[in-house]
């Protein structure tokens, strides 16, 4: 081979990516070295950061349920609703009761001229939830006139946007959330969804908020509950549906 041809060929011969075999042929060098670490690295790296980055929301989520728990907020509305919970055969259940004698004592406070009570009942029940809940309120010394029963709702999005559509049939914008602590960030967050003004002034008493294991119990239960409304605007009620 000529000299000329000769450099010309070795030069080729180091920067090609393939080369040539016995008989013209030619072979594929594969992946550069290194490329299987450096690709498995990647993959880790991602696998730790979407693992991070979920614990951040939920961590987050679960801070804001415990935060906006906290809240009382006594500032005038159109209405006070009170979120329904087990009755049997009209009468409230220890979580129930407590929503609604919170939202009796909001009503003597005057905070709203209006008391709704919101909730369907299930099979075999005589009674829905908000009739249930009105009943009480009378015999507490509410009027009746005063009072509005919506009675559907088997979860608490289908409770709120019912509210939200007989609120505003009645010309009423503006509410005060009555459940327990932990429930407060999702119907807030539900029924200012629902187009509705909405803050919460929680109840303080019953067995929502008895025990350290109850609460957290609460939070965590509302923190997965959020997430998921939040994911597919659908609800995720694990015990409200099946009432208390």
């Amino acid at each position: 081979m000529h000299r000329t041809e000769r450099l010309a060929w070795q030069t080729w011969s180091v920067n090609s990516p393939t080369q040539p075999l016995a008989g013209g042929s030619l072979r594929d060098p594969g992946p550069p070295r290194g490329f299987g670490a450096g690709l498995r690295r990647w993959t880790s790296r991602l696998v730790v950061g979407a693992i991070v980055a979920g614990a951040v929301l939920v961590g987050g989520t679960a801070f804001r349920v415990w935060q906006v728990a906290r809240i009382d907020d006594y500032g005038k509305a159109d209405a006070i609703v009170v979120l329904g919970a087990a009755q049997y055969s009209g009468t409230p259940s220890s979580v129930f009761e407590a929503r609604l004698d919170q939202a009796y004592k909001l009503f003597r406070l005057g905070v709203a001229p209006k008391v709704v009570t919101v909730g369907g009942k299930q099979e075999g029940d005589i009674y829905t939830e908000a009739a249930s809940g009105k009943n009480y309120l009378q015999s507490l010394g509410v009027p009746a006139d005063h009072i509005l029963a919506v009675e559907t709702g088997s979860d608490t999005l289908r409770s709120i946007e019912a509210v939200a559509t007989a609120m505003a049939a009645r010309g009423m914008r503006s509410s005060v959330l009555v459940s327990d602590p932990w429930h407060s960030l999702r119907t807030r967050t539900m029924a200012r969804d629902a187009g509705l003004k909405a803050w919460t002034a929680p109840t303080r008493t019953g067995p929502a908020v008895y025990t350290r294991e109850s609460q957290a119990h609460g939070i965590a239960r509302e923190t997965g509950a959020l997430l998921w409304y939040q994911l597919t605007h659908f609800s995720a009620d694990f015990e409200y549906t099946a009432g208390q």
